[in-house]
């Protein structure tokens, strides 16, 4: 055991100040496809012809679409740990992300709390999504579970 009471090794530990990241290469047909499976029929991310026509210009990557991408990295990083559940997620949008683009996905850890009622530990994040311009698109909080796998 490590200190703490802990049985995971010292380096499966989450401090603050950790940071992860992913990078995404949207398609029109990725982005159409995920837009339908979730039941989005906005034209923004279907119809090329009609997006040209907006104040956009092209085709957009849905918001469900943007946000499973974080929320999906976090899942995916922390699971390596432990059992993880994410407890809750807020996101801003502040920029269009275009159906052609590579995104970059980034979260940072802001604290991890040991929470005994809970039996493992409360990790709070920032997060974002930058376009290819380097501009954050997207900007987000979450708060994840850890608990050791059983």
């Amino acid at each position: 055991m490590t200190a703490g009471g802990s049985s995971r090794p010292n380096d499966m530990k989450t401090f603050p100040h950790e940071r992860f990241s992913s990078t995404i290469a949207l398609t029109p047909a990725t982005v159409s496809d995920f837009a339908r499976a979730a039941g989005d029929r906005n034209p923004l991310h279907h119809d090329a012809a009609h997006a040209a026509s907006t104040r956009y210009g092209r085709l957009l990557a849905s918001g469900p679409q943007t946000t499973a991408h974080l929320m999906a990295l976090t899942a995916s990083h922390f699971s390596q740990r432990g059992a993880m559940v994410g407890l809750e997620f807020w996101f801003r949008f502040r920029r269009p992300v275009f159906a052609d683009e590579t995104i970059k996905l980034e979260w940072l850890v802001v604290s991890v709390k040991r929470n005994a009622r809970l039996g493992g530990d409360v990790i709070d994040l920032r997060g974002r999504i930058r376009n290819e311009a380097g501009e954050t698109a997207v900007g987000a909080k979450g708060r994840v579970l850890v608990t050791e796998k059983l």
